[in-house]
């Protein structure tokens, strides 16, 4: 099997609404045949996709894994605003044109998959097709995210940790603090929904594991080996977590920019990936999407978490390669 390869710098310049002129982002890339981008989500890198990239060069594709700005060796800026959705959307088409690729199929996962929804909306001409892991193709809310979401926290906003985030440097400085925690508490094995919420009910129903990382049990079998973790460790204490951070800082900013996310149809092949035990993105939040992607197909992977490419990442590989052979082969 084609191994996982060791990452090169690619230098481009993104399209508007960027004006930073040249960046870089670090990537991993091989293989030939239709072009497939596999978008990451938080905390993770390019490196989460390790078990997908052999398989899918092998089955005839060429993979192109980028670790996204903000993350690892790529492109970090200072400003919030250079990491709402033109920005990451636009590094995707920039990087299209560094490797002279026309049109891509994307694949994302977490925060990825809202990039990688994004492609058809924002560049249909450069998007071949989408696929969606874990993350789907939500409806518009009718008011701002972080609105919504303090609307469920009630008087303890830190409880949701998507609010957690929005302050600058809050987040920072708890998580920069120790990387190797992050990873080693909840990159972890997912148990049912029911022993999850029953964790969380003890806690008096906090949402945010990311701020009591030291008092949080070891629960659930390891989905890293200590080399693995390794990668992780490493990477995260060279560029902290700020860049991956303020992608959640542009939640409301992307709501007001892009009010055709959720509202426009998608009408090229879709697949998405639901995994049974993820609490953060529920199967039930896609049950809706037929609505809005209109060649759609839909498959759940049972008893899977919120790690799928590394919890499942044979049944992922074997859906991803048979919808991609039966629509671009």
């Amino acid at each position: 099997m084609t191994r996982f390869p060791p990452p090169r710098e690619i230098e481009f310049t993104p399209p508007a609404p960027s004006t930073e002129g040249s960046i870089t982002l670090s990537v991993h890339e091989g293989g030939s045949g239709p072009a497939v981008v596999l978008c990451h989500g938080f905390p993770e890198l390019a490196f989460s996709w390790r078990h997908q990239f052999g398989p899918l060069v092998d089955a005839g594709y060429r993979v192109i894994v980028p670790s996204q700005r903000g993350y690892d060796g790529s492109h970090a800026p200072t400003e919030i605003e250079a990491y709402d959705m033109g920005h990451l959307t636009g590094d995707l088409v920039g990087l299209l044109d560094a490797l002279e690729v026309e049109k891509a199929i994307f694949v994302g996962h977490d925060w990825g998959g809202f990039v990688a929804w994004a492609m058809p909306i924002l560049h249909p001409d450069r998007t071949l097709g989408v696929i969606g892991v874990n993350t789907p193709y939500m409806a518009r809310s009718p008011i701002p995210p972080t609105q919504a979401l303090r609307m469920m926290a009630g008087e303890d906003e830190g409880s949701i940790y998507i609010l957690w985030f929005q302050q600058p440097g809050v987040a920072e400085s708890v998580l920069d603090t120790d990387p190797s925690l992050v990873f080693e508490k909840l990159m972890r094995q997912a148990r049912s929904p029911a022993e999850m919420m029953a964790e969380v009910a003890e806690t008096g129903g906090d949402m945010n594991p990311f701020r009591r990382l030291d008092d949080l049990p070891r629960v659930g079998p390891e989905l890293l080996s200590a080399e693995e973790l390794d990668v992780y460790t490493q990477a995260f204490q060279r560029s902290g977590f700020r860049g991956g951070v303020c992608w959640y800082r542009n939640m409301d900013r992307n709501w007001e920019q892009y009010p055709e996310f959720g509202t426009q149809k998608i009408g090229i092949p879709a697949l998405m990936i639901t995994a049974e035990w993820d609490l953060a993105l529920s199967p039930a939040l896609a049950d809706d999407m037929p609505s809005r992607c209109t060649d759609l197909e839909k498959v759940m992977i049972s008893e899977c978490g919120h790690w799928t490419q590394q919890e499942k990442p044979e049944e992922l590989n074997q859906l991803m390669i048979d919808w991609l052979g039966r629509h671009f082969r």
